[in-house]
């Protein structure tokens, strides 16, 4: 179960029974999320990347504000794509220097605040760019920015596709040599590449590093001054499904070794490179957890209601992208044992959507159990519709 431990037949958070938690949280649904397990991942990440990696965490994934604070203490940058994720971003120890601000559509208030706090802005248009010199004119100030590249080349196998082909996303890199020459008035640090994201194909996240490597150097023959700046992105993927294999990590590190070592020392003596995390660093490390609220029989097929749902978690409901549904792991917290029948888990809410798990194996599951869904750590609360049907939010914790 991903490191969560047990006592007995009860789940364990961080050592904590996950009774006595849901007593120190007062009420379900809840999202909880384990502080040794983040910490023990990004220990076991960066004894494995070369030690010039800088390693980054896009709060996109989990911006509760308890979970950003601590990974200030453990990662190198953040990455934020939104005037409140700056703000978390910025009430924790990261030197503003570390922070970036990436996305398409960015107001011209966000860009205000970004260039006054001095944070590094992700140029993605040229209308933007024009945005920020008016920006940095306005405040007396020179903007750090970094231009984000739509590369001419796409990644298989993402979950996500970010880049290649026509992309909202970043500058086609065909048009970058030209925004380079309008730049004037900016402190150009260098460019951000990614092309896709959750991907457990440790070969293909090699080919694309070497690609995305080479586009940089290409590129940074146009820059006005030495690329001192370059986020390679990241798209290490989490296995959420029970035929998924966890991503090896040590190939991805050999690779990226070559890379430092042969392409990037040589041509970019003066630049950091990044590697952007989210879902990686999070994702296993936080569990769902809803009470059974009834347990009913329909035609044959038992259905176990509970009072959480897709409001909370969208994606263990499917619909959040993904193609074809397939469960998350699951299990009766309170009770970690052997399946004895075939059971679909369902949501409080009045749609066939609620689905959080499908003809599962479990406990004969009794009202007032609590059902715990793991892989929940990254794109769970805030990737959720909670305003669906006016139920309440749910609580997160930290432990």
């Amino acid at each position: 179960m991903n490191g969560f431990g047990t006592q007995g037949t009860m789940l364990t958070v961080n050592g904590v029974p996950l009774d006595r938690l849901a007593e120190r949280v007062g009420s379900t649904p809840f999202f909880a999320y384990d502080r040794s397990l983040i910490t023990e991942r990004v220990h076991t990440l960066k004894a494995a990347l070369p030690h010039d990696i800088s390693l980054g965490y896009a709060i996109k994934a989990n911006p509760m504000p308890a979970v950003v604070q601590h990974l200030a203490g453990l990662v190198d940058a953040f990455d934020v794509a939104s005037a409140l994720e700056m703000r978390v971003a910025l009430d924790t120890t990261m030197p503003p220097t570390k922070v970036s601000f990436a996305g398409p559509g960015k107001t011209e208030a966000e860009l205000r605040q970004a260039v006054a706090a001095g944070i590094t802005v992700e140029l993605e248009s040229e209308t933007e760019a024009r945005r920020v010199i008016q920006a940095g004119e306005r405040l007396g100030v020179r903007p750090r920015v970094a231009v984000r590249v739509n590369p001419d080349f796409a990644v298989k196998g993402s979950g996500m596709r970010m880049g290649g082909g026509p992309q909202q996303f970043g500058v086609d890199a065909e048009r970058v040599p030209q925004l380079l020459k309008e730049l004037d008035g900016l402190d150009v640090l260098g460019f951000h590449i990614f092309a896709g994201s959750q991907n457990l194909k440790a070969d293909i996240l090699c080919q694309a590093q070497q690609q995305t490597v080479e586009l940089a150097l290409r590129l940074a023959g146009h820059a006005p001054e030495p690329v001192r700046y370059l986020n390679i992105g990241g798209g290490f993927g989490i296995p959420y499904h029970e035929k998924d294999s966890p991503l090896d990590l040590d190939p991805i590190a050999a690779n990226l070794e070559t890379l430092m070592s042969e392409r990037v020392r040589p041509n970019l003596p003066d630049a950091t490179v990044q590697v952007e995390l989210g879902r990686y660093l999070v994702g296993e490390a936080g569990v769902y957890v809803t009470r059974v609220v009834d347990r009913k029989e329909s035609r044959g097929k038992v259905f176990v209601v509970v009072d959480g749902g897709m409001h909370h978690q969208l994606a263990a409901s499917g619909n959040f992208g993904q193609v074809i549904r397939r469960n998350y792991p699951l299990a009766i917290g309170n009770r970690m044992e052997p399946g004895v029948e075939t059971a679909t888990v369902v949501g409080c809410l009045c749609t066939p959507l609620d689905l959080l798990g499908d003809n599962v194996s479990l406990p004969a599951a009794e009202i007032g159990d609590l059902v715990v869904l793991f892989q929940a750590g990254a794109y769970g609360l805030t990737a959720s519709p909670t305003a669906f049907l006016s139920h309440p939010a749910p609580a997160e914790v930290l432990v």
